[in-house]
């Protein structure tokens, strides 16, 4: 299981994810709420489980958590979420602008066997929505 939310979005016929993870309280829920105004769907906030099939990462929620969405300010509630989700990418959230590289070199971490790029990004930065799906479309995930 990650600590971390998973959003996704239907490209080419598949629901293809972002697995958001960053230390507690960096904006990993805000930061898929406003990914889901963009277009993206919830898929788990807060706990995610991680499995591989046929060499791909798939993810889904801890099923007390299926369905629900902490937001700051209001509360947990309930929200549209996919049952699962392959999982694409990692986005690791950083506590400043700063600490993003301009053009960084290709990354990728390990994950119950299966390796998947990794990207760093600030949660806060109004375009990282938008960046998560500029991402998928550099790895040739989107159409």
């Amino acid at each position: 299981m990650r600590h971390g939310g998973l959003i996704a979005r239907r490209l080419n016929g598949v629901w293809r994810g972002a697995l958001i993870e960053g230390p507690s309280g960096i904006g990993k829920s805000d930061l898929a709420l406003r990914a889901l105004d963009a277009g993206f769907r919830l898929v788990a906030d807060d706990r995610v489980l991680t499995f591989p099939s046929s060499g791909k990462l798939y993810g889904k929620p801890h099923e007390t958590l299926a369905g629900l969405m902490e937001i700051r300010g209001l509360g947990v509630v309930r929200q549209t979420a996919l049952p699962l989700c392959e999982i694409a990418l990692v986005i690791r959230c950083v506590e400043t602008p700063e600490a993003v590289e301009r053009l960084p070199d290709p990354r990728f971490t390990v994950i119950t066997g299966v390796s998947v790029p990794v990207f760093d990004l600030w949660p806060r930065e109004p375009a990282a929505p938008l960046k998560i799906g500029a991402m998928m479309q550099s790895l040739g995930v989107a159409p």
